[in-house]
């Protein structure tokens, strides 16, 4: 019988200290995975470590902004450098801003997050590939439905993930032949606090409204979809896109 048990496996979160990263980290630590968590806010980082070492993990805590060339550079190095290996990367690192074409701030806000969402990205995938092709690993990407849909005043988040997508699908493809698969999560609201981090407008109440079921999804059903995805139920599975939007996208 194929399991989703993940004992003597490593798995590389970003974006990890809140949110849908933490919850993920949380998860394969339950599952018996050593984990490598990264994330800007070192507090925040030692909760997480704090619920995966009550767990029995390995847990490795990495503090780098991602969007920084120089500290992007030593995460993968440093998961290598203390567990010898790494089975599964998880690309979940990501910020939104309010900007539309005409907005005075354009450039700023679209270099901003574009590196963050998907230069960093591949920067860190391409420093993770070597390492998972000696292990037939796998990449999870976390995107979003503003991949596929359109907010005006969002223009930045919106090309990024769209960008991020294809990425998905393009290392899919170059990475298959050697065993290495590919696929992606995209979401749409999903309760963290990335409202508040981004100082959105609206409330979880307001996008609940939005969605054709009503409600919002939680970071733990993020975690669930990602853990299966990276197990060897999904060991034939390469190049998707799996949604979790209670239904946005179909309105």
């Amino acid at each position: 019988m194929v399991t989703m048990s993940f004992a003597d496996k490593v798995v590389l979160v970003t974006g990890g200290s809140s949110g849908i990263g933490a919850a993920a980290a949380v998860l394969f630590a339950k599952e018996g995975a050593a984990v490598a968590v990264v994330g800007r806010n070192r507090a925040k980082l030692d909760s997480v470590a704090q619920r995966c070492r009550e767990l029995g993990a390995r847990t490795l805590l990495i503090t780098a902004d991602i969007a920084n060339d120089q500290e992007a550079s030593t995460i993968v190095q440093k998961t290598i450098d203390e567990f010898g290996k790494l089975d599964v990367l998880i690309n979940n690192a990501g910020i939104t801003h309010l900007a539309g074409l005409q907005s005075t701030n354009i450039m700023e806000s679209y270099d901003m997050v574009m590196n963050t969402n998907l230069r960093a990205t591949v920067y860190i995938t391409s420093l993770a590939v070597p390492h998972l092709i000696s292990t037939k690993g796998n990449i999870i990407n976390i995107s979003s439905t503003l991949g596929k849909a359109s907010n005006k005043r969002m223009l930045a988040y919106c090309v990024s993930k769209a960008g991020l997508d294809h990425f998905s699908k393009v290392i899919a493809l170059e990475l298959a032949s050697s065993g290495v698969r590919v696929n992606t999560v995209r979401l749409g609201p999903v309760i963290t606090d990335i409202l508040e981090n981004a100082g959105l407008p609206f409330t979880w109440d307001d996008l609940a409204k939005e969605t054709p079921l009503g409600k919002v999804a939680t970071a733990d059903e993020a975690a669930d979809m990602i853990l299966f995805l990276a197990s060897d139920k999904a060991k034939s599975v390469t190049g998707g896109e799996f949604t979790i939007d209670n239904g946005i996208l179909i309105k």
